[in-house]
């Protein structure tokens, strides 16, 4: 129902553009450590324990093959708003964006308030 309410009424379909909109993530996880030492001994060495993670946010319009996308060193609503941002900013004066999410907890309808050419449905879950 809120999505029916924010997207325009007044635009023909032929105005619309729909948008797919995920995120993924991507790390470093330190393998095994493994040295050449002296057979029978068991020297000691010091490995990086620590994980390292980027994520990318991605969104793609099948229909124009326009694409968008931020790397971000974390996920949350701020990163998700600056997201829809660069989707509004993509979109041209005259045509509206519906952005297809996930049931992601930072994938909240705020995020897209500010932003009058873009409306977001969240797919129901599994």
């Amino acid at each position: 129902m809120e999505t029916i309410l924010h997207t325009p009424g007044h635009l023909p379909l032929d105005r619309i553009d729909v948008w797919f909109q995920d995120e993924a993530r991507f790390g470093q996880q330190n393998p095994t450590t493994r040295i050449w030492a002296e057979t029978g001994t068991r020297p000691r060495i010091v490995k990086q324990q620590q994980f390292d993670y980027g994520y990318l946010f991605g969104a793609v319009c099948p229909a124009t093959g326009q694409t968008e996308a931020l790397v971000s060193p974390f996920v949350n609503k701020e990163a998700m708003t600056q997201h829809m941002r660069q989707i509004s900013h993509a979109t041209p004066v005259g045509r509206h964006a519906v952005v297809i999410i996930d049931g992601a907890g930072w994938h909240t309808y705020d995020t897209a308030a500010e932003f009058k050419n873009l409306t977001l449905i969240k797919l129901p879950p599994y």
